[in-house]
This record gives C-alpha cells, structure tokens and sequence, in this order.
C-alpha cells in the first residue's frame, strides 16, 4: 500500500511539474532536447491525472479509515500539496499567465508618439503602409497581432534570444490565432488554437504537434531606432504603450541597451559569448554571423557570401543595421559611408538606409536588401546550426 502511494503521488507531482519546467526557464530546462515529452504530458495530463489518481484512491481511503492521525495529517498535507502545485504550475507559472497581450492597441504619427526616438523598433511595410512596434513593448508582450496594409500580422519578439519576426497567422490558408505556450531552448514558442501544435517564435516552424514541420509565412521587417525609421518612414504609425501594462514595460527600460534586468536577458560585451550581439544573415541557403563589436568599430562590413558581394551597415546612431548586396547591374560597386549615407568612390552616386540611389549616374536604382537579424549569439548557433561566422 505504501508502494502504491509514493507512486500515485510521484505520477501526479512529476506531470505537473514537468510539462512547466522543460518549458520555461528553469535552471537546466532549456538545454536538453525534450520538447516531445513535454507536449506528451501536455497533451495527455489528464490521462496522467487519473492514473495517479486511480492508483491512490483504495490506499488513501485505507489510511483515512485506519491509519494514525500523523498518516492522515502527511497523506492529507501531499494531496493539499498536490493541489497547491495544480494551481501554481497552471495558473501561475505558464506562459501565458505571466505574458499578456495588449488590451488597449493604439498607434500614433512620429508627432504625436510617446515613445523616444532613440528607442529600437521592428518595422514593417506592406502595401505602401509602414508601421513601428518599440521593442519595449513587444519585448513584454511577446507577440501583437496586427494589420498592416491590409494584411493580418503576428509581430513577435523574444527577450531571451533577442530575436524579433513578423509573420502572416495563416496554417494552410487558414487564420490562425496562437498563444504564449513557454520557451524551448530558450526561444518563445506559440500554441496554435485548432491543433494545438508548438511553434518556434525564431523560425516559424512547428516543432511538435500534428503540424510539425510546417512553416508560418515570414514577413520582412527591420530592426532600427524610431528616428531612423521615421527618417525612412516619415508616415509610418508608431504602436503605443498600454497604460494597463505600465509596470511590465518599466522592466524592460534599458532593454534596448542590453541592459536586462535579469541575467537571460543581459548582453555579454565580449565577443562571441552566448549572450554576445551578432547580426545574422539569411542568403538563399547560407546562414552567416557577424559580430557586433566588430560592425561598432568598422561601420561597415564587406563580405562575400553565395558568391554575392554584401555589406553589412551601422548608422551613426550605432543601433539601426542594414544589409544588402553591393551589386549593380553597372557592376561590383565600392560603398562606403559618409554622414549616413552610402557613396560609391567610384561614381560618387549616393544611396540612402533605404537602399535606394538618390543621387548620381544609378538614381533609381536600388540596392537589394538581405534578410539580416540582431540577436544573442546562443539563440542564432542555435537555430541556424551550420551557420558561418566572420570574426
């Protein structure tokens, strides 16, 4: 009898403890590869709940009957204990509990904006329209879903790996509404609503559930300071605090700096540590990573990948990027920068942060962007294992 409660309470204490712990960040939950145990438990806690159940209920009835009143008092304290870590592991230490969406959205013109100017955004454009959501705010909220030119939008940001993406909240041509689940190997995941299948915030692909494999439609944005997109994007709306959320925002004040508030969220200032900044680039299907002390002190980088000559560009700001081939059709180009501006020395045609020739004999042309993300340097090895690095 005493075999059988040590494992009903074993069964019913572990699923509910476990199906949180791999999930969020708890010392040495997000290193090891669990995530399909955990949506095991997940899917079928209830099955481990009656199981335990069923195991204690002739010994608990036996105890209670018979036993002394310590066994009733330690029997009756566990199943309280029980009951206590139900509540917690549900309802208090989930995801989606701790991180809530905005209540009152609202966006404003660069006039009118509360937010400062040197903060970061992620920006987007579709369809002629801009919009800018601060890093602040979405950094708290994790994802904001959206419309931009028309389009429904899923803006999201993880904290933890520093990684911002939009994506299209479509599943087979289907809209699709998505919650905070938790975190695997420290990046955000997502719940989709009809099949209940985990997504990766840094990819958009769905690592487990009965849509694993499949892949959210990613949008382009781009990671810079409000005056820097406001200088690109004079129109662009700008997302506005939530008064509701005032305190949550506080906490995140000197994110944008690296400057966290606790340690997953702290810049390493050395290079190439797992909490470095590196700014990673997608290029058909290489995956290169370069370091952000290095960008800092050249401004602008040169490289080739795929054959194709890059450059990789910081404002004077030192916070707002740019990436983009340094091709033309009139040939290889040699940019360099001057008060904020990309010249060529050889034909002295000027290009803006935009990519486009304002100036000079290619006036009208552009260059094209690359896809090119800042972030921790644990969360880009991680996600794009056979990335290459500059150093």
């Amino acid at each position: 009898m005493r075999l059988s409660l040590i494992i009903g309470f074993l069964i019913l204490f572990l699923s509910e403890i476990l199906k949180v712990y791999f999930i969020m960040p708890f010392p040495g939950s997000q290193q090891a590869d669990t995530i399909d145990l955990t949506y095991f438990i997940h899917q079928y806690i209830g099955y481990f709940r009656t199981i335990g159940l069923l195991i204690l209920i002739y010994p608990l009835w036996k105890s209670f009957s018979n036993g002394s009143k310590l066994t009733k008092f330690i029997l009756g304290s566990f199943t309280l204990l029980w009951l206590g870590v139900i509540y917690m592991f549900n309802f208090q230490l989930t995801a989606d509990h701790m991180f809530y969406q905005p209540k009152n959205k609202t966006f404003t013109n660069g006039k009118d904006s509360k937010i400062a100017k040197d903060k970061l955004v992620i920006g987007v454009v579709h369809n002629g329209h801009a919009k800018a959501y601060p890093i602040q705010l979405i950094g708290y909220h994790h994802q904001v879903i959206d419309t931009v030119g028309g389009t429904p939008m899923m803006i999201t940001y993880c904290t933890v790996c520093r990684t911002g993406r939009v994506y299209l909240p479509f599943v087979n041509g289907k809209y699709e509404q998505f919650r905070l689940v938790g975190m695997d190997h420290f990046n955000a995941m997502f719940e989709d609503q009809t099949t209940g299948s985990w997504w990766q915030q840094a990819t958009g692909e769905a690592i487990t559930g009965k849509l694993k494999g499949l892949t959210l439609p990613s949008v382009r944005s781009e990671q810079m300071s409000l005056s820097a997109w406001l200088q690109l994007h004079p129109n662009s709306l700008i997302m506005q605090p939530d008064p509701e959320f005032k305190e949550e925002y506080a906490g995140l004040q000197n994110y944008d700096t690296g400057k966290g508030k606790s340690n997953l969220t702290t810049r390493d200032s050395l290079s190439w540590k797992p909490k470095s900044w590196v700014i990673g680039i997608l290029l058909g299907k290489t995956a290169k990573a370069y370091d952000w002390n290095q960008l800092v002190k050249q401004q602008i980088i040169y490289d080739t990948v795929e054959k194709s000559n890059i450059i990789v560009v910081l404002e004077n700001d030192k916070k707002s990027f740019h990436s983009f081939r340094s091709e033309s059709p009139f040939g290889t180009l040699q940019l360099v920068l001057k008060k904020n501006q990309l010249v060529d020395s050889q034909s002295d045609a000027v290009w803006d942060m935009d990519g486009k020739c304002i100036a000079g004999k290619y006036q009208g042309s552009s260059l094209p962007k690359i896809e090119a993300y800042q972030e921790f340097w644990h969360s880009w090895q991680t996600f794009q294992p056979n990335t290459l690095i500059m150093e």
